[in-house]
Parts: structure tokens; C-alpha cells; sequence
């Protein structure tokens, strides 16, 4: 038998990449600790679920899964495009954001050179970093985590970066920048960098507050219907931009990558605007409520556009132990990475049960943080 020296191997860019599992899942949080589920209030998925006439678009299209999923997408396209008001030319349909995040990576990073990203921001950009070559050059954020323009421009002179990536509103802090502060941006940085606005979770804020539907060949903007949409399983998300940039885009992604039931899902989802309100207004009656947790208990808590919220715990110590303890008690929750907001957790807006039975839960992991702080 060969040794294992003449086997075959990664390529010296692969193989130099530490091992990593970017999200331990719930399922495998619960194996950990013995149970069979969790109350599942970390990963930001909508405790909603999809729109009744998302759900009978996609039960109906089960029957034809063995049929590919047009590879261009343009019925949903053509409807985007109709919302946005935009060329179908300027949009590419993906299997979510993290799927246009690697493209964008790919086209427009070269390997050893650098994106330029907030300290702290959503991890999985550093992923796809790693993997295709490029590096990270880090940005200080504000004292609630969220962006300063000027930080960020600092940071392409330094590096001479070609992408800036931002995520508005921001996960894990939940802070948003309004319309013309981006601009500000925009223009703060060279024409030739492009601008990769991850606008994952804007369907909670306002229209009018975010950034006008206008097409611009120095920025991209990433949208998805994983979030009020409620449709994370069926991983499908979209990108605007100009023709040119999705046209760098055909070169690049998996044409079949995006299934068939979940176009149709998305596209049924699109009409159903009163289900969408419905899920909004819930969202933000749970934010308050656990706003409102959090200074019952004497906590901080972060503002936030998003459908969850960070409540500050004490240190990054504490605030990794409280993740511990709800977990034991059944809560899947997650935290920010990074300072200054290490020491909160992130917890996602659940139903209305589901939130009553985490504000029993948190009440009981905090006083077993607490007892373990004081001895």
C-alpha cells in the first residue's frame, strides 16, 4: 500500500487551512447534551415558517422533482426585477447568500488580497476567505458593533483592498445604517472597489429607510428569503447588481445549484405581502418583549433591525457560560464573536410560547451564571 506521502492531496492553499466547522448545528448541540431537541432560538430562522401559499407552490412541486430547476431563474427573476425595478439582467438568483458570498469572493478577491470587514461582522464571509485565498483586513467598529464609514475607508487605503464587505442590517449586533450614511460610504471609497452590501435581514426595516432601488456598478446587494421570508431550508437568495457583475456571476456559479421547489416556493412567497406584515409586526412585538427581559433582569440590551436581539450578559466569559447553560436547559442560543459585544447573546425572536418558555429558561441559566461568578 502507498504511504500516505503519495496519496493524493489538497493543494497547498487548502491543505494550509486549519480544520473548521463554521456553525455547529442545533441537532448536534442537542446529541451533545442528550437531548432530542432544543427550542431553537440561535440560527435566526423564522419561527414563523413560510407563507401559506409558499408551502402549497412547493407542495405542489414535489411531484415534479425530478425536473432540474431552470437554471436562470427567470420567472422569479422577472419578479424581482418587477419589485426592484430593475433589468432581469441585473439580478442572479443563488441558494442563499452564502452561495453569492463565495461568488463574490471568487470574482472579485484575488488570492492574498483583501476584503475589508467590520471586526465582529458575520463570520461566514472569513470562510470563504480562507478558502479561495484571499485575507481579512479589519475594520474597528462602534461601541454597539456596528460600522464607522471612516474606519472602513481607513482600512482600503491601508490594505488596498478591492471588496468591502458590510452587512446591514449586521448580524450578530442587529445595528443598522441608514441610506445616507452608506452613500457616504459609497463615495468615500474608490471607484474601482466594489461595495458588497449583505442585506439579509432588510425586509424588517422600513422601505424608505434603506438604500433606493438603484442600480449602481459599484456596489451588490445580497437579499434572501431565508429570514421573514421563512424559507432557510429550501436555501434560495438573490443578488442586484449591474449586468457586467452578474454576468462575471454566469462564469462562476452551479446553473442547476438553485432547486426547483424552492424557486416556486419563492415565487408564490413574493405575493403573499399581508403574510409577510404579519410575520414583521410579531418580530417586533418579541423584540420589545425581550428588550424588556433583558431590564427586568438588570441587563443591557442592543438595538436591532433584525429578528433578533443581543442582551448583554457581563464578560465574554459569562456570556459563553450563559450559552452553556441555556444549552443544558434546552435553548440553542448563539453570541457575537468579537469584542465590544462579546459579552452578549444573541437570541432570535421566537413565537409567542416560544418566548415564554425562553424567559423562564434565561431566568434560571442567568442565576446559575451569577452563583458561578460570585464563588
Amino acid at each position: 500500500m502507498s504511504s500516505p506521502s503519495r496519496l493524493p492531496q489538497p493543494t497547498a492553499q487548502v491543505a494550509a487551512i486549519p480544520p473548521m466547522t463554521p456553525f455547529v448545528a442545533p441537532e448536534e448541540l442537542a446529541r451533545r447534551v442528550g437531548r432530542s431537541e432544543l427550542l431553537r432560538l440561535g440560527a435566526n430562522e423564522s419561527a414563523f415558517g413560510p407563507s401559506p401559499r409558499a408551502i402549497g407552490a412547493m407542495r405542489e412541486a414535489v411531484s415534479l422533482t425530478s425536473w432540474y430547476g431552470d437554471p436562470e431563474s427567470l420567472q422569479l427573476r422577472a419578479a424581482l426585477a418587477a419589485r426592484h425595478d430593475c433589468a432581469v439582467e441585473e439580478i442572479v438568483v443563488a441558494s442563499g447568500i452564502d452561495d453569492l458570498m463565495g461568488l463574490i469572493v471568487r470574482a472579485f478577491c484575488a488570492p492574498g488580497a483583501a476584503c475589508v470587514a467590520t471586526r465582529g461582522t458575520y463570520p461566514t464571509l472569513f470562510y470563504h476567505l480562507n478558502a479561495f485565498g484571499g485575507r481579512a483586513e479589519f475594520a474597528d467598529p462602534n461601541e454597539a458593533g456596528g460600522i464607522v464609514p471612516e474606519n472602513i475607508a481607513a482600512a482600503v487605503r491601508r490594505s488596498g483592498a478591492k471588496l468591502v464587505y458590510v452587512a446591514n442590517p449586521d448580524n450578530p449586533s442587529g445595528a443598522f445604517v441608514d441610506r445616507a450614511t452608506l452613500a457616504a460610504l459609497r463615495e468615500a471609497l474608490p471607484d474601482d472597489v466594489l461595495l458588497f452590501l449583505d442585506e439579509a435581514y432588510a425586509d424588517f426595516v422600513p422601505r424608505d429607510e434603506l438604500p433606493p432601488d438603484v442600480i449602481d456598478p459599484r456596489t451588490i446587494r445580497t437579499r434572501t428569503f431565508s429570514k421573514a421570508y421563512g424559507m432557510a431550508g429550501a436555501r434560495i437568495g438573490y443578488a442586484l447588481a449591474s449586468a457586467d457583475v452578474i454576468a462575471t456571476f454566469q462564469k462562476l456559479r452551479l446553473h442547476f445549484g438553485v432547486n426547483r421547489t424552492a424557486q416556486l416556493g419563492a415565487l408564490a412567497a413574493l405575493d403573499d405581502a399581508a403574510f409577510l406584515r404579519g410575520v414583521i409586526a410579531e418580530v417586533e412585538r418579541g423584540r420589545d418583549e425581550y428588550h424588556a427581559l433583558a431590564a427586568h433582569h438588570g441587563l443591557p440590551s442592543l438595538r436591532s433591525w433584525t429578528n433578533f436581539v443581543c442582551i448583554g450578559i457581563g464578560t465574554r466569559a459569562e456570556a459563553e457560560a450563559m450559552v452553556g447553560a441555556l444549552l443544558e436547559l434546552g435553548v440553542f442560543v448563539r453570541k457575537p464573536w468579537a469584542p465590544p459585544i462579546d459579552g452578549y447573546v444573541r437570541v432570535t425572536v421566537g413565537t409567542a410560547g416560544e418566548r415564554a418558555a425562553f424567559a423562564e429558561r434565561f431566568a434560571e441559566a442567568l442565576d446559575r451564571v451569577r452563583e458561578k461568578a460570585a464563588t
